[in-house]
């Protein structure tokens, strides 16, 4: 599994942090931003959480 958050979408809400902090981390542009493209197997499903929590749907799954 694969994630990236779109900033041009994000709204700085901070629902992937907090439930995927592993993953999610905010930016130098108080955006979020995934630590790593490519998502360990043990974390994939509160990446996925996360990607279905995002009120804008700014987190896109490769």
């Amino acid at each position: 599994m694969q994630v990236e958050v779109d900033p041009e979408l994000c709204i700085s809400c901070g629902v992937c942090i907090e439930t995927c902090p592993e993953i999610f981390v905010w930016g130098e542009d108080d955006k979020a931003e995934a630590t790593s493209e490519d998502v360990p197997e043990d974390l994939e499903e509160c990446a996925q959480e996360a990607v279905e929590s995002c009120p804008t749907e700014a987190i896109k799954e490769h």
